[in-house]
């Protein structure tokens, strides 16, 4: 028996207001920019749950006016090379993100280059992003893929080193424009509303995310590029940011990536720490061909043995555990032969080198520790009779300097945008305050790989580490990769391995070798 229900007038007018409640709800993302004020989104703009989402309007965060970053500058460019001379456009701005009501977050700071002359339509547009979380993307604008660059190599890097820059023949520009973005805290970037619940959302990985997807929505519209082919490019933390961003711009922002290029990438956190025995597994690789560069120059091809020995023998020794003598002295000595190091220091250590133990006790009676973003790169031990570890990174610390005073200056006076405040290359306080979800899931992006190379089968992924990274070890990757199902083949998935360190694009041959794939990927 049907029976028909009647709806109160009274009660049709309120579900007619929820309704057009929840349609200015969904679109509040997408109001104008100011004065109507564009909500683009704190990083909860698309999830339910986030804390401090949904609060008080009377407890409504509060907006530092007079701290908000100035106009965008656009400015004419031309660069001469031999044989080729590249006119562009320049743009340092930054994008204005809102939370559902319209309230001020956050201002994202940006600088692209778009060559003139070309079918914006057509023509590939990338956008970059460092890691950390808390390092701004000069690295790789300055180091490797921008119309300018730093001339420093790791292995020659001083503090006092000029911070003059000059046109860069690799650039990028030649086939793609480029889209460099500093997340909150980096760069000029900067939170414009006081509550910490905002600082809260935009310092953990799916508020990041969210955002920065947002940022990069927010360009695509505010430029017209939503129809060019997208590229997305991220270096060490952003092996955890890049295939979550895609994830996110296919799912919710209505955006579709062509490829992800991660550059020395972390993918998950739990093999790089605590008791897993994959992080010497991991390791023992680059400590082996940091010995043997001391040597000579070498390649990845090089490292063969040590790979096979690293994924075989090695552990099934590591998984019979201290308690089996023989396993662990066989082990040790095998390590000490491979790196260098004293056989009784690696007896001591069980074969067992944390990166920190390798770094120091490497070159230790020569009173020299090596890098850890490139460990072929030896510094001075600064308490070299200690027991205790007290030592900087020689291969990453004496870049902050002239970097830090490169980018202000191209900002400043070569494109002309004059933000107030500081420029943080790389903010420490940024990752102290992370929320990187430790607990029974660890962060990792396996997962988002898996999904995003399912949900779009044209989609490709392109990965370059240097093989004296201690701090994101290339066979670390190369096991992970390795996971993947047979759909990541090798025609979507590639893998390369330079000589060099985290920022292998320090070495010149490095550099050039890898923008060829990067070119090949995008063609």
């Amino acid at each position: 028996m049907a029976v028909d229900f009647v709806t109160p007038r009274h009660v049709r007018l309120v579900l007619a207001f929820l309704a057009f409640s929840m349609v200015a709800g969904a679109r509040a993302e997408d109001a104008p920019s100011p004065p109507q004020p564009q909500p683009a989104a704190a990083p909860s703009g698309q999830k339910s749950g986030a804390p401090g989402g949904r609060g008080n309007p009377a407890n409504a965060p509060a907006a530092a006016e007079p701290h908000r970053l100035p106009a965008d500058s656009t400015t004419k460019q031309t660069i001469v090379f031999p044989g080729r001379t590249l006119a562009f456009t320049a743009t340092a701005g930054s994008i204005h993100l809102f939370n559902e009501r319209g309230e001020p977050q956050a201002d994202i700071a940006y600088t692209a280059y778009q060559l003139d002359g070309t079918d914006p339509h057509s023509r590939p547009v990338t956008f970059f992003f460092n890691g950390g979380p808390g390092a701004a993307s000069a690295y790789l604008q300055l180091g490797a893929t921008g119309p300018w660059r730093l001339p420093i190599n790791a292995d020659a890097a001083i503090s006092s080193a000029s911070p003059d820059l000059q046109p860069n023949a690799e650039t990028w520009l030649d086939f793609t424009d480029l889209v460099f973005v500093d997340p909150v805290g980096t760069g000029y970037s900067r939170f414009v509303a006081t509550d910490e619940d905002v600082r809260k959302r935009f310092y953990s990985i799916d508020g990041d995310v969210n955002a920065l997807a947002v940022v990069i929505r927010r360009w695509l519209e505010k430029s017209d590029r939503l129809l060019s082919p997208k590229f997305i490019v991220g270096e060490s933390y952003g092996g955890i940011r890049g295939p979550k961003m895609i994830h996110e711009l296919q799912t919710q922002q209505g955006v579709g990536v062509r490829g992800l290029i991660l550059i020395s990438p972390v993918l998950d956190f739990r093999e790089f720490s605590g008791s897993s025995l994959l992080q010497y597994v991991a390791s023992l690789p680059t400590m082996a061909a940091v010995a043997r560069e001391a040597k000579g120059p070498v390649t990845r091809a090089d490292m063969a043995d040590v790979e096979t020995y690293a994924r075989g023998d090695f552990l099934g020794d590591l998984v019979k555990g201290e308690a089996d003598a023989e396993a662990t002295t066989r082990l040790s000595d095998r390590v000490a032969a491979l790196t260098g190091i004293d056989q009784a220091v690696s007896r001591r250590l069980a074969g067992r080198f944390d990166v920190s133990e390798f770094r120091r006790e490497f070159d230790r009676r020569e009173g020299k520790v090596t890098g850890r973003y490139d460990a072929s790169v030896l510094g001075l031990d600064p308490n070299p009779d200690s027991s205790s570890s007290h030592f900087s990174d020689p291969s990453g610390d004496p870049l902050i300097a002239p970097m830090t005073s490169a980018a202000v200056d191209l900002t400043m006076r070569k494109l002309n945008w004059r933000p107030d405040g500081s420029y943080h290359l790389l903010n420490g306080a940024v990752e102290r305050s992370w929320d990187f979800g430790r607990g029974l899931s660890p962060a990792e992006s396996i997962s988002d790989l898996r999904q995003i190379l399912a949900l779009d089968p044209k989609l490709k992924l392109l990965v370059g580490q240097g093989l004296f990274d201690l701090a994101t070890p290339y066979f670390g990757s190369k096991i992970l990769l390795d996971q993947l199902p047979a759909y990541a083949s090798r025609e979507r998935v590639k893998f390369v391995v330079y000589p060099g360190g985290h920022m292998f694009y320090s070495r010149d041959a490095s550099r050039q070798a890898f923008r060829a794939e990067a070119e090949a990927l995008m063609k």
